[in-house]
């Protein structure tokens, strides 16, 4: 279908601006093709070229995509406008179970401190005593952890590092399906995804081989609590990736985002390639407005990362440092994440056990998300909704991987499985609870 929206300009920047308000508008919906180039172009009197131009200004700022045959095309969450700030329009009756959020009632409380002195200009961008917890944590992990930075969150700290070392083109490894916010960033850098399988003990070795056969430069592999699958690498897992990955020239990015509240131990990958990063973010186990990530890595790495921190904001304020390590070292906190994580894997377990005893399969070994295979996402959301519960459609995280659901345990009660899973076994295959 011809798009409708009438896009203006005279120069590259001026066609990708009206492109961009198209899209920010709602008049150029997400898949909604653009014109060919050079009938754009006639259509607006100028060089093909211009028009070409434009189109790769959009590229790179990650609001369109190249779909081969099918032209160029309006991305799913388009990384440059609000519309990759909306989540679904779910109605008042409806549960909510498709936002990835951490429980509320869960999360510590959080008071900031006073500074103990001031922070000036010139001093090192990490507090010492955050430092100092962080060294020794990561450690008993098995991180190497003798070169820190800290970001203001994972994802912060994902772009930095890719931006040390890859340019605009670049092959990426990342699990499929994934972290929706990575792959838009990809998208936003210029980078290109190269998909890998997933599994509950982490992305698949086959898959990963075929991607650095292809050319991947970096792979980023989500440590434990994989979204949306909830997937953890295991042990023989890692040994098996270590295999692949070891003493190469690719980057290796490792996210470990839920940490303490993530159900099952680490099995990380750190320091087995050259250049590496390790990421452990704070916003799932104490908030997300808690916007803080500690970095370990190879010395090249993080000196890169804190080079551009220096031109950027500098460091990551330190009233929220010493607030981070006030929360670690609190045994009362440390209690209280211990009952989340308990409350979180019970969640994830009784929804699993649930759907099994009705005929699906789903899959949730950590973290605070299940994933459900579905034959069609937009039937089951229908027939979710009717029901009175909303799910995450699985478009927003797959490449190429099958249909599916994404459901967030983290607020789910106990009384709410079996209400829950009588509904998605409706939404999958048309009954409930099966006959014993």
């Amino acid at each position: 279908m011809a798009v409708q929206y009438r896009i203006v300009g005279g120069g590259a920047e001026a066609i990708a601006a009206s492109i961009e308000e198209g899209i920010a508008d709602g008049a150029l919906a997400p898949g909604a093709a653009l014109p060919p180039i050079r009938g754009l172009a006639g259509q607006l009197g100028v060089n093909p070229n211009t028009v070409a131009a434009a189109y790769r200004l959009l590229r790179d700022r990650g609001a369109v995509e190249s779909a081969g045959r099918r032209g160029t095309r309006v991305r799913d969450r388009p990384a440059t406008t609000p519309r990759s700030l909306r989540g679904l329009a779910v109605p008042p009756h409806v549960r909510d179970l498709s936002t990835g959020n951490p429980n509320p009632a869960l999360l510590p409380a959080v008071a900031v401190a006073p500074p103990r002195r001031p922070v000036l200009y010139g001093q090192p961008p990490i507090a010492p005593e955050l430092a100092e917890c962080a060294v020794a944590e990561l450690a008993a992990d098995g991180v190497p952890a003798e070169h820190l930075a800290v970001t203001a969150g994972a994802l912060d700290g994902i772009e930095r590092v890719l931006s040390a070392h890859l340019r605009p083109g670049d092959r990426v490894a990342v699990e499929d399906p994934g972290w929706p916010n990575l792959l838009d960033l990809l998208g936003a850098l210029g980078l290109v995804p190269e998909p890998v399988g997933v599994d509950d003990d982490g992305p698949l070795p086959a898959d990963l081989a075929r991607a650095l056969n292809r050319g991947a430069r970096a792979v980023v592999v989500t440590s434990r609590a994989q979204n949306p699958t909830g997937a953890a690498v295991s042990a023989e897992r890692a040994d098996a990736l270590r295999a692949l990955l070891a003493g190469s020239e690719v980057l290796l990015i490792e996210d470990d985002h839920c940490a303490v509240i993530a159900g099952v131990p680490l099995h990380t990958l750190a320091g087995v390639t050259r250049h590496w990063a390790f990421l452990r973010s704070a916003a799932k186990a104490y908030g997300p407005d808690l916007r803080l990530a500690v970095l370990a890595g190879d010395q090249r790495t993080v000196e890169r990362v804190q080079g551009r921190l220096r031109l950027g904001p500098g460091w990551v304020s330190h009233l929220l440092q010493n607030l981070a390590v006030e929360l670690w070292r609190d045994p009362g906190v440390g209690r209280q994440l211990a009952a989340a994580e308990a409350a979180y894997g019970a969640g994830r377990v009784g929804l699993c056990a649930a759907l099994a005893e009705r005929g699906v399969i789903a899959s949730g070994r950590s973290g605070l998300n299940v994933w459900i295979p579905v034959p069609d996402e937009a039937t089951a959301m229908t027939a979710l909704f009717a029901a009175g519960w909303a799910a995450a459609p699985g478009a927003r995280f797959r490449i190429r991987s099958a249909p599916g659901l994404r459901v967030t345990i983290a607020e789910l009660a106990p009384a709410d499985i079996e209400p829950l899973a009588d509904a998605v076994a409706q939404a999958v295959h048309g009954f409930g609870r099966t006959s014993v």
